[in-house]
């Protein structure tokens, strides 16, 4: 009985990498993942914000991670994928694209394989990260959508931490 209680209480997550990080969404948030193409850019538009894509008669922003988390782009390759979400904002849906440089798998994992944000260490903004998963003995950074997804903070051209934007404007690129 508590091995089906403890099923039930696990989440899933789709896992995907951005250049040999590991980062995981709730897959609730999750409405479809599609191959990388058409994706028109948008004069004017922030650093984070690659273009729009025409999802089924729908315009939707595509996002691209690396640029958000680390300020500068990924290279388009024959895994990157966009992964489209669902948030909600002010009680309102709102339907974005995650450009991400590779698919991993989807995982369940328990509430108590779940850590708290650490403090230091993240190559990331700390506040984008709900928490760390721990899975097959391995780490997943999991992350807050409502807070990578920021449309203010978009709109102001929000990208990576401090320590990583000296980087992006020294040319050097994110570990892979």
């Amino acid at each position: 009985m508590d091995e089906e209680r403890t099923a039930e209480d696990a989440r899933k997550y789709l896992c995907f990498l951005i250049g040999s990080e590991k980062y995981g969404i709730d897959i609730v948030n999750v409405m479809e993942i599609i191959e990388y193409g058409q994706v028109t850019r948008v004069p004017l538009a922030p650093q984070a914000v690659r273009g729009v894509l025409n999802l089924r008669g729908s315009v939707i922003p595509i996002v691209d991670l690396s640029s958000r988390f680390y300020g500068y782009g990924s290279g388009i390759t024959r895994l990157s994928c966009i992964v489209v979400v669902e948030i909600e904002r002010q009680e309102e849906r709102i339907t974005m694209g995650l450009l991400i440089d590779a698919l991993h798998e989807v995982v369940d994992i328990r509430p108590e394989n779940t850590e708290q944000t650490p403090g230091f260490g993240a190559k990331i903004r700390s506040e984008f990260i709900q928490g760390i998963g721990k899975t097959h003995g391995r780490f997943v950074i999991l992350l807050n959508l409502d807070r990578v997804l920021d449309i203010e903070e978009l709109k102001a051209g929000g990208a990576a931490s401090a320590r990583t934007q000296g980087r992006a404007s020294s040319g050097s690129t994110a570990p892979r």
